[in-house]
């Protein structure tokens, strides 16, 4: 007899983004959801809500000009969704409902969110929760102290929600197209007000739940928190600072110095996954899109509204190769060993990104003729669920799209996740092979 073959965490994840993603795609498609009345073909529907879910922010129809106020709707709630994580949502719901969590949901809870353990998991979501609800009313009701100014109350009111919780979970939607179509935030350049909320509200949701809990919990006394939050927090710390002063120094020089400082400061912030840009790509050096690149392909940190391969897959690298130039057996930080198995995950994380975004810009490149620094832009922008854009993804071709759908995907998910799923029948055996000696470098 048979037995009745049960999903994996990785499954049910990955079923539960198209679950989200193809409802939205309908909705999309609804003659309401667009200003001309008319439905939205399915190709451009389907990559706005895998954008959309996938908190990424590339489009291929200005949002502001192009959907409707019951489309951008839709729309935000596709983010809100997406940044929260598919299995979150689903168990808030469930818990307002009054629904029983069973033990396996609190572990494809803890998986979602890359917990440490499966206690205390729906005192975390709840955590979750308030903390998203409050972050973003905090930056709606500041952001539109700003738009209200500019667009009269009830638009400007509308602008800040949109606009705060796009920045808190990292998505990159803006509806600044009513000014110039895919101009995002660049009118707002030197306004201090909104550069400082939009950078602190992507911050706030790059860094992570679990983070913020253990901050939350031990407050200063730094000595307490867990290795991953040091590491997050430094690593992240090392990203903004070390890519805007290199901005500060080799780019935008074109612009007056307030407008400099802000921008260098911005583009370091949104470059990991947030997609809004203060300023056009265009003008960067091919040594500041190559920042631009590596900030997009390192993402966030786990548990996070942020995609990409996460800062501690980025510093779990740099530790280990640190120990072997020292001849050291073991990565550590902060006086902690890290686990061999991490190692081997963050080796095999670093692979597959790498792996997605070039063969994903060289086939975009190959088929649209177009320069291959430009292409891997945006299958980096893409892989690391970040959304800026050098102009070309509303000009590309059907094929073109599907890969950066896939992309879109793989990056939001998680790739690990994806190769977790389709393998999960796979087990390791017992036996190991003979050990022979390879040389390296």
């Amino acid at each position: 007899m048979n037995k009745k073959r049960r999903l994996s965490s990785p499954q049910i994840i990955i079923l539960g983004f198209w679950a989200v993603i193809l409802t939205g795609t309908l909705l999309l498609m609804l003659p309401i959801a667009a200003q001309s009345g008319r439905s939205a073909p399915f190709s451009d529907a389907l990559f706005t809500a895998v954008s959309a879910v996938c908190v990424t922010g590339l489009v291929v129809q200005d949002t502001a000009t192009y959907w409707s106020g019951f489309g951008q709707a839709v729309l935000l709630c596709l983010i809100q969704v997406g940044g929260m994580g598919v299995v979150t949502f689903a168990v808030v719901i469930g818990a307002t409902a009054g629904q029983r969590i069973s033990l396996k949901q609190r572990g494809l809870m803890r998986d979602a969110i890359s917990a440490h353990k499966l206690g205390g998991i729906l005192q975390l979501t709840g955590f979750i929760v308030a903390g998203t609800a409050a972050v973003e009313l905090t930056g709606a009701v500041v952001l539109s102290s700003v738009f209200c100014r500019e667009f009269g109350l009830w638009r400007g009111l509308w602008y800040g929600l949109f606009h705060s919780v796009s920045a808190f979970c990292n998505a990159g939607f803006d509806l600044m197209g009513v000014r110039s179509p895919y101009s995002s935030l660049t009118s707002f350049a030197a306004n201090p007000v909104v550069n400082l909320t939009v950078m602190v509200l992507i911050i706030t949701g790059g860094i992570g739940f679990l983070t913020w809990d253990d901050v939350k919990t031990n407050r200063l006394r730094l000595r307490r928190y867990r290795m991953q939050t040091k590491v997050v927090l430094v690593t992240s710390a090392f990203l903004l600072v070390l890519p805007a002063v290199c901005f500060l120094l080799f780019e935008f020089r074109h612009l007056a110095p307030v407008e400099r400082l802000w921008g260098a400061l911005f583009q370091s912030v949104t470059a990991r996954t947030a997609g809004f840009n203060t300023v056009d790509f265009n003008t960067l050096s091919e040594g500041g899109v190559g920042i631009m690149i590596l900030l997009m392909l390192t993402g966030g940190a786990p548990g996070s509204t942020a995609g990409g391969m996460k800062v501690t897959t980025l510093a779990v690298m740099a530790a280990t190769a640190l120990a072997v130039f020292r001849r050291q057996e073991d990565t550590h930080f902060f006086g902690r060993r890290v686990d061999e198995d991490t190692v081997r995950s963050a080796m095999a994380i670093l692979t597959l990104y790498l792996a997605l975004f070039f063969f994903g810009g060289l086939l975009i490149s190959r088929v649209e003729g177009l320069p291959l620094l430009t292409c891997l832009f945006e299958t980096a922008s893409a892989v690391g669920t970040v959304g800026v854009t050098m102009g070309i993804t509303p000009q590309l071709s059907q094929l073109s799209r599907a890969v950066l759908i896939a992309l879109m995907y793989c990056g939001r998910v998680g790739a690990l996740t994806l190769v977790f799923a389709a393998l999960s029948e796979s087990r390791g055996s017992a036996a190991r092979l003979p050990k022979e000696k390879l040389i390296v470098g």
